[in-house]
């Protein structure tokens, strides 16, 4: 953690200080906001590893100030709620975040989701010769990290373009749900299966012409996720 740069996002400038002294401890750097605005105008100041975003704010909830940052980079988002629905978790998602830790949280377990959503941001790319797709519909550039649909440009989150990664580089093979979370998320994540399904959604939406009769992203039930190659008659559906 040596020299990350760490952004707060919270109203709560107690829990402020008491993240700002558990991160010093491992000589990161930490930066703090108490509103989504000032969030992001620290987010292009500083330009942080990693930012920890709460919910309920004022002028700026967590959730509006999650998008914006989405709009603006790919650096990695916790988010700090209290909310502990399904549905709740899944809007945090559906805006960007890449993981949720509860109020209130040890600060030691904080510090090690932080650590395991910065490592797997900077796992090296596995593949060293970039496997391309491409047909009538779907062209997926792996090299230049570029996807277009129809002719036109598709934008992914980095999430969902690893998730795509790594499905497409092994198309034709079921991949497990276990595979798929120690690939793309990290060992850490190894019971959080509802990621796997709320960025599989979004890819589908994205991606396929009917999100509902998927023809490239396809389920096995129970087992997990696999990139189907249409055959050249199928494609005409896509037309």
């Amino acid at each position: 953690m040596k020299g990350k740069k760490i952004l707060v996002i919270d109203d709560d400038i107690n829990l402020c200080q008491i993240i700002k002294y558990t991160f010093k401890r491992v000589e990161a750097e930490v930066f703090t906001a108490v509103n989504g605005q000032e969030g992001l105008q620290q987010l292009f100041n500083h330009h942080p590893d990693l930012v920890l975003l709460d919910i309920h704010m004022p002028i700026m909830d967590g959730w509006e100030t999650c998008r914006e940052i989405r709009k603006l980079t790919h650096v990695p988002i916790i988010m700090l709620t209290t909310l502990h629905r399904d549905n709740e978790v899944i809007r945090g998602f559906n805006c960007g975040a890449d993981d949720f830790v509860s109020k209130p949280f040890n600060s030691q377990v904080l510090l090690a989701r932080v650590q395991a959503v910065l490592r797997r941001a900077e796992l090296p790319k596995t593949s060293t010769k970039p496997v391309a797709y491409s047909d009538d519909y779907l062209i997926v550039d792996l090299e230049n990290r570029r996807v277009m649909v129809r002719g036109k440009l598709v934008k992914l989150s980095a999430r969902e373009f690893d998730l795509l990664t790594y499905l497409l580089t092994n198309a034709g093979r079921v991949l497990t749900y276990q595979q798929i979370l120690d690939r793309v998320w990290g060992w850490e994540y190894r019971d959080n299966t509802d990621y796997i399904h709320v960025y599989l959604s979004h890819l589908r939406r994205k991606l396929e012409k009917d999100p509902k009769n998927p023809t490239y992203l396809l389920t096995e039930h129970g087992v997990g996720y696999r990139f189907e190659k249409p055959s050249p008659q199928n494609h005409s559906t896509h037309n």
